[in-house]
């Protein structure tokens, strides 16, 4: 088994179910009292917002790179960032700790091909709605992406960062998720990625009618599987 090394923190509510589900994966796979080698270094949100919401793309890479260089010189093997917005600057925190990054985007892709689908729905941040370096990705797994119109973009952004990042669930927000999933079906979504790893928390399988994709899910268990490949 193979050490993972895990970029967590943004935000911890979320980083929490990786930690269960890759040790649920490696128990699954291996019995008895397995558990998972692995290695977690959780930086401050608070910073990595900031950085964010000034554009300063930059520094927060950069955070995220020595982070990643820390838990290499710990002794990881393979890299998990344990959030969807930061793959932004996945290709740098990659070069800067040399180790192999398994992608959040290439883990869902692969579970939306395997499940017979092309059309995909795409909820998360403003930056990853908005901007190419994730849906570019998905589409080179040979995906049409779907985003939801403006005001409901900013909708899906502020919950996430006003109330699940805090750890807050309220059903007028499910409410409102229910309603813009339901627009991305009515255009032609055969399912829907929930690209921000916090969004699980809010809605699940029985709040739409085609198949929704928990990215932080399906990146645990690539990532469990990955160490013991």
């Amino acid at each position: 088994m193979r050490t993972l090394g895990l970029i967590g923190g943004m935000s911890w509510e979320s980083t929490v179910p990786y930690y269960r589900l890759i040790n649920q994966t490696v128990k699954e796979q291996l019995g008895g009292l397995h558990s998972a080698r692995l290695l977690l270094y959780s930086v401050d949100f608070a910073e990595i917002e900031r950085l964010q919401m000034s554009g300063d793309w930059d520094t927060a890479g950069q955070v995220l790179a020595d982070a990643a260089r820390a838990l290499r010189a710990g002794g990881a093997e393979l890299l998990v960032i344990c959030t969807n917005t930061m793959h932004k600057v996945a290709d740098a925190v990659q070069a800067a700790s040399g180790l192999p990054l398994l992608h959040i985007a290439d883990a869902t892709a692969s579970e939306i091909r395997a499940r017979g689908l092309h059309r995909i729905g795409l909820l998360g941040t403003r930056f990853t709605m908005e901007e190419d370096f994730y849906r570019l990705r998905l589409e080179n797994h040979g995906l049409e992406v779907l985003v939801p119109e403006a005001d409901d973009r900013g909708i899906v952004h502020r919950v996430i960062y006003d109330e699940l990042c805090l750890g807050q669930i309220r059903e007028e927000s499910r409410d409102q998720y229910r309603r813009i999933i339901a627009g991305l079906v009515a255009r032609g979504a055969q399912g829907v990625i929930l690209g921000c790893t916090e969004i699980g928390l809010l809605v699940g399988a029985d709040d739409a009618r085609v198949p929704l994709f928990d990215t932080a899910a399906l990146h645990a268990r690539h990532a469990a599987l990955a160490a013991l490949a």
